[in-house]
C-alpha cells in the first residue's frame, strides 16, 4: 500500500472513511469465498484489509454485522420498481431478488445469517435491525401503489411489505428461488389480488 493509499483510509473522524470500508468488505467478502462461512474471522479481515481491529469492530461491531456488509453492498444493486400496477412491480421485484440470491455467495450468506441467528443473540439483533430496513424498503412499493389508488382501504402497507418479505425468504430457505415463470407469477398474481381486491384502479 502506498503512502497516499494509507492516507485515504485513515479515519476521517466519525465518518467511515469510504476507502477502508470497501477494504474491509472487499476482504470479507474474499475471505469468505476462500474459507467459508464459518471459517471468517474478524481478525482475518482485518489483516487482509490492513485496517484496525478497532476501526473494523467500531463499524461492525460483530461478524453477524460485518457479513449484513458484505451482503446489503451487493443487494444495493436490487432496484424497486414503483410505476405499476403492483402486480407487474412485485413480479419485478422477486424476478430480482431471486436472481440476486442466485448469485454466490449471496443466497447461501443469507440462509447461513439467518440460521445463525436462531441461537446467536448478536447475530439475531444484527438481522432484526436489517430485516426492518429492508421491510421499510420494501413497503415503498405498496405506498406507491397506495398513491395510484391500487390497495384495498384495509391495507397496511408495513403489513403488506412484510408478508412479501416473509414470502421471498421462505422461498429463499426452501430452496425455491427459480421458479419456472409459470409459477412465480401465479405466486404474485395471489399475493397482488389480497392487496387490490375492491381497490379503486385494482384492475389497471
Amino acid at each position: 500500500m502506498t503512502d497516499s493509499e494509507a492516507r485515504s483510509r485513515a479515519s476521517i473522524g466519525a465518518r467511515r472513511s469510504p476507502a477502508t470500508e470497501k477494504a474491509v468488505l472487499d476482504a470479507a467478502e474474499s475471505l469468505l469465498a476462500e474459507t467459508g462461512y464459518s471459517g471468517l474471522s474478524m481478525d482475518a479481515v482485518a489483516r487482509r484489509a490492513r485496517a484496525s481491529k478497532a476501526t473494523v469492530y467500531r463499524w461492525w461491531p460483530t461478524r453477524a454485522h460485518l457479513l449484513i456488509g458484505v451482503y446489503d453492498r451487493r443487494k444495493a444493486q436490487l432496484a424497486m420498481r414503483q410505476s405499476g400496477p403492483l402486480e407487474t412491480d412485485l413480479l419485478d421485484f422477486f424476478e430480482a431478488l431471486f436472481g440476486l440470491w442466485r448469485q454466490k455467495p449471496l443466497g447461501d450468506l443469507f440462509r447461513l445469517l439467518i440460521a445463525e441467528a436462531q441461537f446467536n443473540p448478536d447475530a439475531m439483533a444484527a438481522m432484526t435491525q436489517y430485516a426492518a430496513e429492508r421491510t421499510r424498503q420494501t413497503e415503498t412499493i405498496f405506498t406507491a401503489a397506495a398513491a395510484r389508488g391500487e390497495l384495498a382501504p384495509h391495507v397496511d402497507t408495513a403489513a403488506a411489505a412484510e408478508v412479501a418479505v416473509a414470502l421471498a425468504w421462505n422461498h429463499l430457505l426452501t430452496n425455491r428461488i427459480a421458479p419456472e415463470d409459470e409459477d412465480l407469477r401465479a405466486m404474485v398474481s395471489h399475493l397482488a389480488a389480497g392487496f387490490t381486491c375492491g381497490a379503486k384502479g385494482a384492475a389497471a
